[in-house]
């Protein structure tokens, strides 16, 4: 089983992930919302253990985050908020577990023994569709009205990340975190460059839905209007 443990008391992070890896389980751990977010994208977990506070993107948001990104994997938040409200709110943003800290190890291990007798979730689709065009995920194929096109795997990345958020401002850092990764030190210009051939697939298959720039912040997929 490998877990993504998301925390930002490094020295908390770093007990608890020692204790997970004592335990049998292949671990991986960050610190921030940011990069949870990248880890939790790009590598299958069977279990993700969320810290609610953490800093610029909250636990709370990086799971409602996680879910319109059709990530459906387990998720434990763990928190010193105890409230009634509290656990409301995690549980109504995705949450399957919620446990309040301070927390021994043990019960950890117990709730985390207890979603994996819970029964495999199907996988979701390896299409995703937008206006009129569809993208097959796993060829990285583009179709539309006017045919197929074959994508290279960084434009399917991003085209499958438009289209998962689509009708949504999409910020420049995010995109660039998300396709190339938190700690690259890829420049701008280059995702400039991948919109570029994207309008040009989206165009060569008669594709309604444009990308359109959001000067100042970022890129946004919509149905019709101008780029």
């Amino acid at each position: 089983m490998r877990i993504l443990l998301v925390e930002d008391d490094r020295e908390l992070c770093d007990t608890v992930k020692l204790q997970l890896i004592h335990a049998g389980y292949d671990t991986d751990a960050c610190y921030t919302g940011q990069d949870a977010f990248y880890y939790a994208s790009e590598h299958p977990y069977d279990v993700i253990i969320l810290d609610r506070m953490l800093p610029v993107i909250d636990g709370i948001s990086l799971l409602k985050s996680l879910r319109n990104q059709q990530i459906s994997t387990p998720v434990i938040i763990t928190t010193a908020l105890d409230g009634i409200n509290d656990r409301i709110d995690g549980l109504d943003a995705g949450a399957d577990d919620y446990l309040v800290k301070p927390y021994a190890v043990e019960e950890l291990l117990a709730r985390i023994r207890a979603i994996a007798r819970r029964p495999a979730r199907l996988e979701h689709s390896l299409n995703q569709s937008f206006s009129n065009i569809s993208l097959d995920t796993d060829r990285h194929e583009l179709t539309g009205p006017g045919g197929t096109v074959s994508l290279s795997k960084r434009e399917s990345a991003l085209l499958e990340y438009l289209i998962r958020n689509a009708r949504q401002i999409l910020p420049r850092g995010l995109i660039l975190s998300y396709i190339w990764g938190p700690d690259s030190e890829v420049e701008e210009g280059n995702l400039d460059n991948y919109i570029y051939f994207l309008r040009r697939r989206l165009k060569s298959v008669q594709a309604a839905a444009q990308i359109k720039t959001v000067h100042g912040v970022g890129y946004r997929l919509e149905e019709g209007g101008t780029s």
